[in-house]
């Protein structure tokens, strides 16, 4: 037999020829452009709403929440039940997630506080082997900071809302609110996020909007056994909210003091008070929603840079020049330096002419400017102002992008700075003065003390800047300076602002000045221990007219000024 291969025999040492795809290897007909090049099909990314796991309970904590805002939230004054409302309202909160944290259905998010991408142990702009020097005292503080950062934001949530149960004054209230809505999304995010700090601090009303197809598609979702034993209670609850509709209408008609005592207790079923109900329990049904919604999917850390929106910027900014730290072009001292020293230049000579003015008095007021020196002193305030705040946003950009790579680089940086803000502390001095000095010609106002409550706040964040400056760290300051604005409302509502203004107005009337009636009637019950000092015939003109916003106070709306009132 011959060993000579057939070659009609195929020799399985030969590698086979690669097989085509017999779409390609087909002959072109008319349609071929449309075949070529074939697209991959499309992948299909499930929505955030299916990613997001439902934490057990969720819907019953929404029911609470919205049912407790209902019964105790008085939308038309301050008073204690906004702060029982939002103890419920947490309270179910904090049930939930603490649950799920156990059971490992949400993920903790908070264990690596103060390790990598941390917002208290990332240095940016800082070389490494600056923060190598760092000591160990003060990384335990930042371990310390991050891990109890949630518990002292929920706390001044809280202490804000507290506020309506001991203050009558409805525009203190409302401030207090909004603060209180800031800290408590701060509380629910914790650590800084990605998304930068408008994110943090309108977390979880974004949440309660963004939730909605969430909860529709776990609404739907099918039960567990768990889920079946919820809907019993669930049951059963509404079997008692029915049985106590029949009973306690016969009960009341038998009873005239039970009757009053039901009445107190429990608001009218008219068509506005039900649309009431229903509104606020949508809302705080929404808001417990939301911050479910963020606790079960919390928004990615800061690694590296403030937001994304200052990452964009810093590749805005970067374009082909990368020769700072995360690939960001950074200003050298000739580019940031020029700005800087103009400012400087332009403080100092502005705050010169202020000590002539301070010396020069009135007569020297009216000599240059031909004002009245109260006239020269409002004239001036707004304009300060902004200065401050403008002075305060060329800070944060030479901050952000100046080159801090060498010593000399930080030294300089620290020193331009620290000029441009004890510059900027002493014009804010200067607007708080002219401001004091207008209100002791022409009287003090509520609107009038809150510019300068909003000036003193100022002048806390560039303390703020200047602390800053010791490590060039600055990631730090923005939660600060809104942990600092929560703080001077609460100083502001012990201090009794509107009680102070009462004060300040009868000093001057009883240095031979006229005195506000009108104004001073349309301030709330906060001002009555200032009253005491007024004749008996001006004191009792003003209770007057304070005494209808005392009636008709409800159990909801106690407050400890309009009770005192009474």
């Amino acid at each position: 037999m011959s060993d000579t291969p057939n070659p009609d025999t195929p020799n399985p040492d030969t590698p086979k020829p690669a097989q085509q795809d017999p779409v390609m290897t087909r002959s072109p007909g008319p349609d071929a452009a449309m075949d070529y090049p074939r697209s991959a099909p499309p992948v299909r990314v499930p929505p955030r709403s299916a990613l997001i796991p439902m934490p057990r309970g969720a819907f019953t904590a929404i029911g609470v929440a919205g049912l407790a805002a209902a019964v105790f939230v008085p939308l038309d004054r301050p008073g204690v039940g906004w702060l029982l409302a939002a103890l419920a309202s947490g309270g179910a909160v904090y049930a939930v997630d603490r649950a799920a944290r156990r059971r490992g259905e949400v993920d903790e998010g908070d264990e690596s506080a103060g390790g990598e991408g941390s917002a208290l142990s990332s240095g940016l702009g800082v070389p490494s082997t600056a923060r190598s020097t760092d000591s160990a005292v003060l990384e335990r503080v930042s371990t310390f900071v991050a891990r109890y950062s949630r518990l002292w934001w929920a706390g001044l949530a809280l202490a804000l809302i507290a506020v309506g149960t001991f203050r009558a004054a409805s525009w203190l209230f409302v401030l207090c609110l909004a603060g209180a809505a800031t800290a408590g999304s701060l509380a629910i995010v914790g650590r800084r996020s990605a998304y930068g700090l408008f994110f943090d601090v309108f977390s979880v009303p974004f949440g309660a909007v963004t939730s909605l197809p969430w909860l529709y598609r776990w609404a739907g979702h099918a039960e567990s056994s768990r889920g079946r034993a919820e809907r019993r209670v669930g049951w059963s609850v509404a079997a008692t909210v029915g049985l106590l509709l029949v009973f306690v209408p016969l009960l009341a008609g038998a009873d005239a003091v039970f009757a009053r005592l039901v009445q107190d207790v429990l608001p009218s079923l008219r068509g506005p008070d039900l649309f009431r109900w229903g509104f606020v329990f949508a809302m705080a049904g929404l808001g417990v929603a939301g911050a479910l919604y963020v606790l079960a999917g919390p928004p990615p850390p800061a690694a590296g840079t403030d937001s994304v929106v200052v990452g964009l910027l810093d590749q805005v900014i970067a374009g082909s020049e990368s020769t700072g730290a995360q690939g960001v072009r950074r200003l050298s001292r000739a580019e940031w330096g020029l700005p800087m020293g103009a400012l400087t230049v332009l403080f100092a000579i502005f705050l010169g002419t202020q000590l002539a003015v301070l010396f020069g008095g009135d007569g020297y007021v009216q000599r240059t400017a031909d004002l009245t020196y109260a006239e020269y002193a409002r004239s001036g305030f707004w304009q300060l102002s902004m200065v401050s705040m403008l002075a305060l946003v060329v800070i944060a950009v030479v901050q952000r992008w100046a080159a801090q790579r060498e010593a000399r680089d930080r030294l300089w940086l620290r020193v331009a700075v620290a000029a441009v803000s004890v510059l900027t502390l002493v014009i804010v001095a200067s607007a708080l003065q002219r401001m004091w000095t207008y209100q002791q010609a022409y009287g003090f106002t509520v609107m009038r003390v809150l510019v300068e409550v909003f000036e003193l706040w100022i002048a806390l964040v560039y303390l703020l800047v200047l602390a800053s400056l010791v490590r060039l760290h600055r990631e730090w300051v923005p939660r600060a300076a809104i942990g600092a604005a929560a703080v001077t409302l609460l100083v502001l509502a012990v201090v009794n602002p509107e009680a102070l203004v009462a004060d300040r107005n009868i000093d001057r009337w009883q240095s031979g000045k006229s005195l506000d009636h009108d104004y001073l009637s349309g301030l709330s019950t906060d001002i009555l221990p200032a009253l005491d000092r007024l004749p008996e015939l001006e004191r009792e003109r003003i209770r007057t007219s304070l005494e209808p916003s005392t009636r008709n106070d409800s159990w909801q709306g106690w407050n400890l000024s309009r009770a005192r009132a009474r």
